[in-house]
């Protein structure tokens, strides 16, 4: 068996750190609304901007609000009034908004396990603010490679943890899909059919329901975490299976973006796609 890889101790307080320069305070405002509908403390700013300047900033930060507290509740008219504000800069600042809504969810839920905590060194100490870096270029060619390469959970509870998500989501893209390490080792659409009443399955095991809970947890109730997830958590998974577990959720949200811009079409009009997470972390279809 191949040895767990580790992301970059660094990679989230990166990820904190970029400010794209002419959005500080659109970025400062996602970070403040995004943290205030989720209960949980904010990602640092670089400047503070307080409540919005402009009708431009209030669409914003209505978007905002909404991607967090569900983003599949979206409308066309939001998404259409989003764009009438930002135009051509609307996905890096949608990025943005992933960044605001996952790290504070990440820090939750590794603070509430007890693991991890080197990869919160952004909560400790300044930010060296990083102006030249494209958010978009980290995110989707940095961050989620470095956590799919990653392999201390077995590929069957990373399959029912992506799945979750892609159902609270309702990322139509995400449930048109399936990995094929998982269905090399035992998932199957019988076991993938369960997830929607996990608590009631026969066929989802008990570590991969205490899994499918917490993920429901960061999902939905971050900042409220139920004590008794956490602890079955805790026992049931390795300190390094839990960091996994915890950044899956992130990396799978990153479905939200697509979501919230109406780009999760799914990959085949019937039944679904197989896909091969690499040892890069890449997806790869056939």
């Amino acid at each position: 068996m191949a040895a767990p890889v580790s992301v970059r101790e660094d990679l989230l307080t990166r990820l904190v750190a970029l400010s794209p320069p002419g959005d500080a305070r659109l970025v400062s405002l996602v970070r403040r609304v995004c943290a205030q509908t989720l209960s949980l403390p904010p990602l640092p700013v670089e400047v503070d901007a307080g409540e919005p300047a402009s009708d431009a900033e209030a669409v914003v930060a209505e978007f905002a609000e909404q991607f967090s507290t569900d983003v599949s509740a979206i409308t066309d008219d939001q998404r259409s009034r989003l764009f009438k504000a930002l135009g051509d800069n609307i996905f890096s600042v949608v990025v943005a908004m992933y960044l605001a809504d996952l790290l504070p969810r990440v820090r939750a839920g590794l603070e509430a396990l007890g693991v991890g905590e080197q990869y919160l060194g952004w909560t400790r100490g300044p930010i060296e603010w990083d102006h030249a870096t494209e958010p978009s270029d980290s995110v989707f060619n940095d961050f989620l490679p470095a956590v799919g390469a990653m392999r201390a959970l077995d590929p069957v509870t990373s399959e029912l943890v992506r799945l979750r998500g892609a159902a609270q989501h309702n990322c139509r893209l995400c449930k048109s899909v399936r990995e094929s390490r998982a269905l090399d080792a035992g998932g199957s659409e019988t076991l993938y059919d369960d997830i929607e009443r996990f608590e009631e399955s026969t066929q989802i095991d008990v570590r991969a329901k205490a899994a499918l809970r917490y993920v429901d947890g960061l999902i939905w109730t971050p900042a409220h975490l139920d004590a008794d997830v956490v602890a079955e958590v805790r026992a049931r998974f390795s300190e390094a299976e839990a960091v996994e577990l915890t950044l899956d959720v992130m990396r799978n949200a990153s479905n939200k973006v697509a979501v919230s811009l109406k780009g999760d079409a799914p990959r085949v009009s019937e039944g679904t796609e197989t896909y091969l997470l690499d040892a890069d972390g890449q997806t790869v279809f056939s």
